[in-house]
């Protein structure tokens, strides 16, 4: 079985699940969270599948780079960036990780409390 056709997110890159999309291009996608946990909550995901962040190869550094990148602007445009937000990256079950192709969490509008949980 391959394991891209049943992500959530593949089927969101390639346009054959809904999402409400706040940004794309060649690399990248961000959409707004489903289950938002901030009054701003948008996930950020590259086009290309890699399950998590320790099966990133070598060449994936600059990916990660710009959807960090993606990130910061996304929060600037969202207004956040003054006050302060959060970009959180989970890696396996324990870690939360739910769904197995990387993706980003920004988080803004409200508060963040440490520990995260």
């Amino acid at each position: 079985m391959d394991p891209m056709k049943n992500c959530i997110f593949c089927q969101i890159v390639n346009n054959k699940r809904p999402a409400r999309i706040v940004y794309e291009d060649e690399d990248v996608v961000a959409f707004h969270d489903i289950n938002p946990q901030a009054p701003i909550h948008i996930l950020i995901i590259p086009r290309k599948h890699i399950p998590q962040i320790s099966a990133m190869q070598p060449e994936d550094q600059l990916l990660l780079g710009k959807i960090i990148f993606t990130g910061k602007n996304l929060a600037e445009q969202l207004n956040i960036a003054d006050h302060g937000f959060r970009m959180v990256f989970n890696n396996g079950r324990y870690a939360g990780q739910q769904i197995f192709h990387i993706h980003l969490h920004l988080l803004g509008g409200r508060p963040m409390s440490w520990p995260p949980g």
